[in-house]
Formats: C-alpha cells, sequence, structure tokens
C-alpha cells in the first residue's frame, strides 16, 4: 500500500464510509475538512511546560496495529509508507524496498536509513498537553496508525535535525514540503486536543495565510 496517496484521500473517504452504530453506542468521531487557516484558528493558546518530561513516558515502539503479524509500528509504517515494497522475512526483517522521505526529498532504498517521527514530537506533545494523560493514552499517542499523518518516514538527519522543535523553529528543507507539513502539524495538533504556544502559533499563521493558504487540513479528533 502507498501511504502517500492514501494522506490525500484517506480522511475524506472516512467522512463517506457509513458507520456502523448500534442503539447504546456513541457515534464514532467524525472526520473533519476544513482550511489550514481556519484549522489554525482552532488550536488553543497556552504557555508550554516541559516539566517532568521523559521520552520513556511514551511507551513505544509497541506490537503495532496486527497484533499478528509480527511486525511492531515502526515496521507497520516503514512498510505501508514504501513506494516499492520491501521483502518481509521472519521476525518482520525488511529486505529492499524504497522510500521517499518527503521532508527532503531524498529517495532512501534501505530501512535501517530511516527514522519514523512522530509529526509532533513526544516532547511537544507533552508541552502541549499529553503531560496531563494516562500513560495509555500516551502509548496510543506514540503509536498512532489511526491517522496517516501522525506517524512518517523520514531520513535519520532530517528527523534529528527536527529534534523535537515546532514550526517557529524548523521547517523541512524542501520548499515543497513545507505547506504539507504544516497541514500535517496542525491536523495532528487537532486530532489530539493539543495546544500551540504563541511563537508556534504565529508561524503558522505566516503560512497559513501566505504560501500555504490553499491548504487542506484532514483530521479525525480522538476521544
Amino acid at each position: 500500500m502507498i501511504k502517500n496517496f492514501a494522506r490525500t484521500f484517506g480522511a475524506l473517504s472516512l467522512a463517506l464510509v457509513p458507520l456502523l452504530s448500534a442503539p447504546a453506542a456513541e457515534a464514532a468521531p467524525t472526520a473533519e475538512v476544513t482550511t489550514l487557516a481556519d484549522a489554525v484558528g482552532l488550536v488553543k493558546v497556552t504557555e508550554e511546560d516541559r516539566t517532568g518530561y521523559t521520552r520513556s513516558s511514551f511507551k513505544h515502539w509497541n506490537s503495532g496495529d496486527d497484533k499478528s503479524d509480527g511486525c511492531n509500528t515502526r515496521n507497520e509504517v516503514l512498510i505501508a509508507e514504501a513506494v516499492v515494497a520491501p521483502t518481509v522475512e521472519a521476525g518482520c526483517k525488511l529486505t529492499g524496498g524504497t522510500w521517499v522521505s518527503y521532508y527532503d526529498g531524498q529517495e532512501v532504498t534501505s530501512a535501517g536509513s530511516l527514522d519514523i517521527d512522530h509529526m509532533v514530537p513526544l516532547a511537544e506533545a507533552w508541552d502541549s498537553g499529553a503531560s496531563t494523560w494516562s500513560a495509555a493514552r500516551r502509548e496510543v499517542y506514540a503509536n498512532d496508525q489511526g491517522a496517516d499523518v501522525s506517524l512518517v518516514a523520514v531520513t535519520a538527519r532530517s528527523n534529528r535535525q527536527k529534534s523535537d522543535q515546532d514550526p517557529a523553529d524548523w521547517m523541512p528543507p524542501s520548499p515543497e514540503a513545507q505547506c504539507r507539513y504544516v497541514g500535517e502539524w496542525v491536523s495532528t495538533k487537532l486530532r489530539w486536543g493539543l495546544t500551540a504556544d504563541g511563537r508556534e502559533l504565529e508561524a503558522l499563521k505566516v503560512y497559513a495565510e501566505g504560501p500555504c493558504e490553499d491548504t487542506i487540513v484532514r483530521y479525525t479528533p480522538v476521544v
């Protein structure tokens, strides 16, 4: 499966699929589709606080969405995002395959050269509201394959340059990637009900009101 194709159409398709419901069941969250500017306006602003953060507060990688395939979340994302599928050997060892790291436009032919980036880094998520979550919710966040934009396979170099910075301090080096990146950042913040600080919000507005004004944001809130 080519996940980059699913990014474009996945959330919109969800809105078109009839939802099965029982009389006593709550309706599933509806996929939201809006402009980047309107989406930025939905992000709440507050001061950030990293007190108490440790990376181990977010358990990852777990056994992934398919508990029977022998692959962890990292490898499931790699399989899903490959533009040429790798061979999956015993123990979910991946050989061959081709990926395109959209942050820097690099083509990669070795799974070991890729990192799985959390679109909104774990430390940033902690600052923005995840510090109040249960350990179980933080684990779901850190392994979120329910939205195609939450986790992304990119070159280790670009991921480590990004580190835990928000768009006020880091953007993908490939100009062609920046509007997509801002849209996916805001989508992830809204999906998880995360906040933004003032500098971050102003940076998002610059893109939303300028070069990325035509960007569409799709997200399904996590309840």
